[in-house]
């Protein structure tokens, strides 16, 4: 079961904050068909703390990381990455929410049918916070 959402777009579409957060993960997965570049963000709600997940970025995007680890609504997470750096993928953002936190630059994008209560609990529906998107 795949608990993200993706999102189409050529490459080097920028990718903005839903609100207002820090990055706390950021990084490379290698691996073909892993997030290629990665980003992670955690937020608060209503006193409830989450993490989000912006995967298949650019490398740029890491470019000077550091100096916008706190950033507000609206403002650029990344960029759209191509196949070579992206995993392998066509261009697209994928974009998951958890409860869980992250303890490195990863979370799992897919999980075994088996688990889909659990998944449902740990990684709620993106469109919570991006609101309709079709």
């Amino acid at each position: 079961l795949h608990v993200g959402i993706d999102l189409g777009g050529p490459v080097g579409t920028p990718c903005m904050a839903f609100h207002d957060g820090e990055i706390v993960q950021y990084g490379y997965n290698p691996e073909p068909g892993d997030y290629g570049y990665v980003i992670i963000t955690q937020h608060e709600l209503d006193g409830v703390r989450f993490w989000a997940l912006y995967g298949h970025l650019s490398k740029s995007s890491l470019d000077g990381i550091e100096d916008r680890l706190s950033f507000s609504a609206g403002d650029t997470i990344g960029w759209l990455g191509d196949y070579d750096e992206n995993g392998g993928w066509p261009p697209h953002l994928h974009f998951q929410l958890s409860f869980v936190e992250p303890t490195t630059h990863d979370l799992p994008g897919v999980v075994d049918p088996r688990e889909r209560e659990q998944a449902l609990s740990d990684f709620p529906d993106p469109r919570l916070v991006l609101g309709s998107l079709y």
